[in-house]
């Protein structure tokens, strides 16, 4: 009891937004809505010399919902405070559209097109300019208290190895069952590193609504690997000492902790109330596609972000140097030599638990110490290094879990 009131008992200072939510940094995000404007949104992003202006985009010209959504899941996010939209002049996706719903989420917005402004040199001049209005707007952010109970974590694993199921992602699982003991949110995802788990995600349903979500979720997951002929382990994991689907799904999913799942969410979908989330990243059926999805760590941190985490973990065995647009990534390994030999890319080193210097609960309470750090202002070594990785997928999204489309009915 004494150290969960210690945690509770940690706060700091965020950023207040006028739609009421409550961010961990300041971000200007400069989106380029086709492949088209990246090279000058990327140019603006650079004139602007900010560590808290940021590129984010979309490379197709074709519409696609699930990637709009993502956008504009983005643009609401509570990390960013203002939003320059940069589009070429003929794609589907439209900057001003994007810029509306950032004024309307009452933060600092423009945009343009490149093809109307003059060409590259007179656009990325009136970028820059316009990003740095933000930023010296921004200042003026009012700044409101925070604690543990108000964040939103997010939680991913790759490169897995050994280490993972039994020092990573118990850090992570323990850490997240304090979280949302004192009314926090904490998301998992990679239901396709659940396979052969069904039965013991359904049992830590909160209810019936949610373990019917979960089931569909997973069943849809099992099609999806089935079709594309994968599974989710790989050459590394076998090389780190992992042997099935199914030894690495257990290690994977210890990272939710032992809370009662509250429900499925969709990419771009913010968890309706504070607990515990499995998030569905997994593209459902559909008659048009443009091939399968390709899922990689950046998409998962990013599906993640989408959702509204603050913040974000990466649990890696083998070692991993990515960061994520909008929201620190803190990575983490159970891995003694990999934190040793990545130190200027690894933030947390879990091993100790292997080598019985620390408990299990001792390890999450120093992960939630790091956890308070960094939402109060902390640079993770990602963000120290400029990492700001993203991806944003076509792919093809129902509105509801488990709402079959007319080609299954």
């Amino acid at each position: 009891m004494e150290s969960r009131k210690e945690l509770k008992d940690m706060r700091w200072m965020g950023y207040a937004r006028k739609n009421g939510a409550k961010g961990i940094r300041n971000r200007v995000l400069v989106i380029y809505t086709v492949k088209c404007s990246e090279f000058v949104a990327r140019q603006i992003a650079e004139k602007a010399d900010s560590p808290d202006v940021e590129v984010i985009g979309f490379d197709g010209c074709t519409d696609n919902q699930y990637a709009v959504n993502l956008l504009i899941s983005l643009i609401r996010h509570p990390n960013v405070g203002g939003v320059l939209a940069v589009g070429l002049g003929c794609e589907y996706v439209q900057p001003e559209w994007l810029s509306k719903i950032a004024a309307d989420e009452g933060k600092e917005a423009d945009w343009m097109f490149i093809q109307e402004v003059g060409g590259t040199r007179k656009a990325v001049e009136q970028g820059v300019t316009s990003v740095h209005h933000m930023l010296e707007m921004l200042k003026d952010t009012p700044r409101i208290e925070m604690g543990l109970e108000d964040l939103v974590i997010g939680a991913e694993c790759g490169g897995s190895d050994y280490t993972s199921g039994l020092a990573g992602n118990v850090a992570v699982g323990r850490f997240y069952d304090r979280l949302t003991d004192l009314g926090g949110t904490a998301i998992f995802e990679e239901i396709v590193e659940a396979i052969g788990l069904v039965d013991l995600l359904t049992g830590r349903a909160a209810d019936e609504k949610a373990r019917e979500e979960i089931q569909y979720t997973y069943e849809k997951a099992l099609e999806y690997c089935k079709s594309v002929r994968q599974y989710s382990v790989s050459p590394g994991n076998f090389a780190g000492g992992l042997s099935t689907i199914e030894e690495k799904s257990m290690g994977a999913v210890i990272k939710s902790g032992s809370r009662p799942i509250q429900g499925v969410l969709k990419v771009s979908v913010p968890a309706p109330k504070p607990g515990l989330w499995l998030l569905d990243s997994t593209p459902d059926p559909y008659w048009m596609q443009f091939g399968i999805t390709n899922p990689n760590d950046n998409e998962g941190l990013m599906d993640l972000i989408s959702c509204g985490a603050h913040l974000v973990f990466l649990v890696t065995g083998r070692g991993n140097v990515v960061g994520s647009a909008v929201s620190p990534c803190i990575k983490i390994t159970g891995n003694h030599r990999t934190f040793e030999h990545m130190k200027e890319d690894m933030d947390f080193d879990a091993s100790p638990v292997l080598e019985g210097q620390c408990s299990q609960d001792e390890l999450a309470e120093r992960l939630a110490v790091m956890v308070a750090e960094t939402a109060a202002g902390a640079q993770t070594k990602s963000e120290a290094l400029g990492h700001r990785e993203y991806f944003v997928p076509y792919k093809y999204q129902e509105k509801e879990v488990g709402k079959k489309c007319a080609c299954q009915q």
